[in-house]
């Protein structure tokens, strides 16, 4: 992602961040943008082991020291507190958790089972619970940020994923929630993409430009556009919290 301007480059330096599901995709980029900030980042995969570990070389390429690799199955909640301490030590505290990794897939009302439910639930609404948790203490001492990435579905359903929406508005009520449990030491907010990247299973170029044209600006958005979202969370809003950015082109004003 190319520098923004409006963003000093040394905006985080001496912050340390963890990113769920860092390895690719949106979470990459987000990671990408933070360290460009000057934040030194921990790096989270749970099955992406090679895209993770070149993202860490690039990055400490770019910055000697600066990006380390965890791997956890966020599923696994009880692994979530040494998850935590890790990325604490790894830079010696800990100022900022995004709980960027999720998981979608259609779930039809008839073809839901138990399994999908625990899934999406478990990915999109638990991990980022236990994971917010575990990392209370050390943000608490840094007076640090969470930021959740929810989604628009999150506030109207997207057809044929209700468990996915269900996780996801949830996402939006645990945002505020902690907001108020962990204020005024940490902040809490969420992004709510819009069409800012396909699904990688794809989707019918027909139902693109469907979306698209039901967008305010005719366009779809791009993982950079979330990832400044990030950046403002963390270096231009003091003063907000338990608040949902939506990133999504005017998606959802044009429903």
């Amino acid at each position: 992602m190319p520098k923004d301007p409006h963003t000093p480059r040394a905006a985080l330096t001496g912050r340390a961040v963890l990113i769920t599901g860092a390895a690719r995709r949106v979470g990459a980029t987000i990671a990408r943008a933070l360290h460009g900030a000057g934040a030194n980042v921990v790096l989270h995969f749970r099955s992406s082991g090679e895209d993770a570990a070149s993202l860490a070389q690039e990055l400490n390429a770019a910055r000697p020291g600066s990006a380390v690799l965890v791997e956890c199955d966020l599923l696994e909640v009880a692994k979530l507190p040494a998850l935590a301490e890790t990325a604490a030590q790894a830079f010696g505290g800990l100022d900022i958790l995004v709980n960027n990794a999720s998981t979608f897939y259609p779930t039809p009302v008839g073809d839901i089972t138990e399994s999908d439910w625990d899934d999406l639930i478990g990915a999109n609404l638990k991990a980022p619970l236990f994971l917010a948790q575990a990392t209370a203490p050390a943000l608490h001492s840094s007076r640090g940020l969470i930021v959740n990435l929810a989604d628009i579905h999150g506030m109207r359903p997207l057809r044929r994923h209700p468990v996915y929406c269900v996780s996801k508005a949830g996402l939006i009520m645990l945002t505020k929630s902690l907001a108020r449990e962990l204020g005024p030491h940490v902040r809490v907010n969420a992004i709510a993409p819009g069409p800012v990247m396909w699904p990688e299973d794809g989707v019918d170029k027909e139902l693109q430009a469907k979306i698209i044209d039901r967008t305010a600006l005719k366009r779809p958005g791009s993982a950079a556009d979330v990832a400044r979202a990030v950046l403002f969370f963390a270096t231009e809003a003091p003063y907000v919290t338990g608040q949902i950015l939506a990133v999504d082109g005017g998606r959802s004003v044009g429903w």
